[in-house]
């Protein structure tokens, strides 16, 4: 037994050896005493376990890990978990990082070492194509903290899994979403929180009350888009991409509700959005209209060049909310704050960010938009009815032109194009 006991003991302190990594010898000594947390979180890892060490993912060259050059990112974590990577790269978190970033070298004050985001090193093509002017916008330390803080779980399973710990009881969590899906513009954290399943959750548990994970990451996946039916900005998909993704999400809701219920739940949540977007359309073309006349206070080329687009109107998803006009700062909020509480509260079940802080806000913001418009029209000598006022001509020559804008943007016709432009020309010959 004596002899077995030792035997035992003898192949443990061997096992430990080999699996506690060389790396150990030169690293260990001196962050135990400098980082102990860090030690302590990676000895309880199931790298630890498994024999990962220090070098494995910070590499060996010391004075590049000093100089935060030796980045511990998904290329370092992705030979050992493949299955999560590619899952990851197919959802919205693979393109978190460059929907939040945008090229910086044209700029005067830019930071050098932002290249490295989105260019290999000594490379310069870029890894991908969508830009941010809000970031652009933005210091370097605002970007940094205020943008890529959340938009860098595109390269970093540390951005939800943290440093050195690999326990799941983290990423169960649903506060390890919470850090970047709330506030005024995506508040889903606080959605579900405050909803009936958030409530579920807090009082009877997981076995009852289901997460962002359980809806989001289904059996575990990574690929956190499942069953989502529209892009980041609440344009629906079209249909061939839409439908196999509704399967997807009625799938998961089946798993707790009636197959009816969430079908008629989803639907709701629909229409709700193609509603919302019909009144946002109408405040988009207001605005357009205005800027079509010279109207807008100050005008695109009467303000700082907007970063990717020049002295132009942005409207889309590349608008500011700086260095922009009073009525366009308002359309920024409906847009981006109001239209997506009111559909995302929808989809979460939550009245209250459905209605309140989402339809409510969102109509009084058309109201705000037209009253800034007649405001503007006014000033600039248009009445409501958009009647021609004193110099005949030039006011002609500014409708055909708005007309010519229209038609070319696809709101009108080139029928109704020739029509109103013939009623225009037809109401000069009577001046």
């Amino acid at each position: 037994m004596k002899h077995t006991i030792i035997h035992v003991t003898i192949q443990v302190i061997a096992a430990f050896i080999m699996i506690y990594p060389s790396m150990a010898e030169d690293c260990i000594p001196c962050h135990r005493e400098k980082t102990p947390a860090a030690v302590r979180q990676w000895e309880a890892s199931a790298h630890f376990k498994a024999g990962v060490g220090c070098e494995k993912c910070h590499g060996k060259d010391h004075d590049k890990i000093i100089k935060g050059e030796a980045r511990v990112d998904m290329k370092v974590c992705g030979p050992c978990h493949k299955k999560a990577l590619a899952e990851h790269n197919a959802s919205r978190h693979g393109m978190a990082l460059h929907s939040g970033w945008g090229c910086t070298r044209n700029m005067p004050l830019r930071n050098q070492s932002e290249c490295r985001f989105c260019h290999e090193d000594g490379g310069g093509i870029p890894q991908g194509g969508v830009q941010c002017a809000r970031f652009l916008k933005q210091s370097s330390e605002m970007g940094a903290i205020g943008c890529n803080y959340c938009h860098s779980v595109e390269s970093s399973c540390a951005s939800c899994h943290t440093n050195h710990n690999t326990s799941l009881v983290i990423v169960r969590d649903p506060n390890s979403c919470a850090k970047c899906h709330m506030g005024p513009d995506h508040p889903q954290w606080e959605m579900w929180q405050t909803s009936l399943h958030g409530t579920l959750y807090a009082t009877a548990g997981i076995a009852t009350g289901p997460t962002c994970q359980t809806c989001h990451m289904p059996k575990g996946t990574h690929n956190v888009s499942i069953g989502i039916t529209m892009n980041s900005g609440g344009v629906p998909y079209p249909a061939q991409k839409a439908e196999p993704a509704r399967k997807e999400m009625l799938q998961i809701c089946n798993q707790c509700h009636a197959p009816e219920f969430g079908r008629k739940e989803l639907a709701r949540g629909d229409a709700v959005r193609t509603q919302s977007l019909t009144i946002l359309k109408e405040a988009e073309k207001i605005i357009w209209d205005l800027s079509d006349r010279s109207l807008l206070d100050p005008m695109p080329d009467q303000r700082p060049d907007h970063p990717l687009s020049g002295k132009k109107l942005v409207t889309d998803a590349q608008m500011l909310y700086e260095d922009t006009s009073h009525i366009e700062r308002i359309f920024f909020k409906m847009k981006k704050y109001d239209y997506a509480r009111t559909i995302k509260g929808a989809y979460h079940q939550n009245p209250a960010y459905t209605h309140w802080y989402g339809n409510a806000e969102l109509k009084m913001d058309l109201i705000d938009i037209k009253a800034e418009a007649s405001r503007l029209r006014e000033r600039g000598g248009i009445s409501p009815e958009l009647k021609i006022p004193a110099d005949p001509a030039a006011m002609a020559d500014r409708e055909l032109r708005v007309l010519s804008n229209r038609v070319k943007r696809g709101e009108i016709t080139e029928a109704v194009y020739a029509t109103e432009k013939a009623k225009i020309l037809e109401s000069l010959k009577q001046k």
